[in-house]
């Protein structure tokens, strides 16, 4: 008896990379680098928020020409951990709740336009656009399932994040629900720095007290 071979589906390939760089200059890089990273601090004790810079998401399985490659996302009910993409169909179909995209001279209306109506279809709750050239931020809101326009972003906190964002008059600031600003590595870095010379004056100071305790014959427990 003759038996046909065993028909296998196709692999559909769902690329790890776009083709397209993360940045074009390092104003807008320094940008993605700060959110992400301090997005990440944020909820750096809830193992469920996924937060990643440039990584394309797949919205549909079985489709990989619809995807899109957020500057900043973050994702709740989700794990944290390493991925190519995020395959929503294999993340119970959880969406993004929150982009951040940061605009650039090489960005166009035509694309910005294109990512609203991907964001809004794909079920995004929070959208934030900035533009640091310009010093201008954007934000959407959804409201009745769509993306509304947040008519002054100036204080407004993020109903899913919390934190607050600040419009001075020359750059956008960003504060964490304790009141924490987002800092740059380095900034960070002299914090921890700050902290740490103050530890060792604090050490120091009691060293030199227990020293005199002892010269006045007290031995303290």
């Amino acid at each position: 008896m003759i038996t046909s071979p065993i028909s296998k589906e196709p692999q559909i390939d769902y690329p790890d990379s776009d083709g397209k760089p993360m940045a074009d200059n390092t104003q807008q890089f320094r940008w993605i680098v700060l959110l992400k990273e301090n997005l990440e601090l944020l909820f750096a004790d809830n193992a469920q928020v996924f937060v990643a810079g440039d990584l394309l998401w797949y919205p549909v399985e079985g489709s990989p020409e619809i995807s899109v490659a957020p500057d900043v996302l973050v994702v709740f009910e989700r794990p944290k951990g390493e991925r190519g993409s995020y395959k929503q169909w294999q993340e119970n179909n959880i969406a993004p709740q929150i982009v951040f995209e940061i605009l650039s001279p090489g960005n166009r209306l035509k694309e910005m336009t294109k990512k609203l109506q991907f964001y809004e279809r794909y079920g995004v709750e929070e959208y934030y656009i900035y533009d640091p050239q310009k010093n201008d931020l954007h934000g959407l809101c959804r409201f009745d399932d769509r993306l509304g326009v947040i008519e002054n972003m100036d204080n407004w906190i993020s109903p899913s994040l919390k934190i607050k964002f600040i419009m001075t008059q020359d750059t956008l600031e960003i504060y964490c629900p304790n009141g924490q600003k987002f800092l740059t590595t380095i900034e960070l870095n002299q914090r921890v720095q700050h902290e740490y010379q103050r530890a060792e004056q604090e050490y120091q100071r009691a060293e030199r007290f227990l020293a005199q305790l002892k010269a006045l014959g007290v031995q303290p427990d």
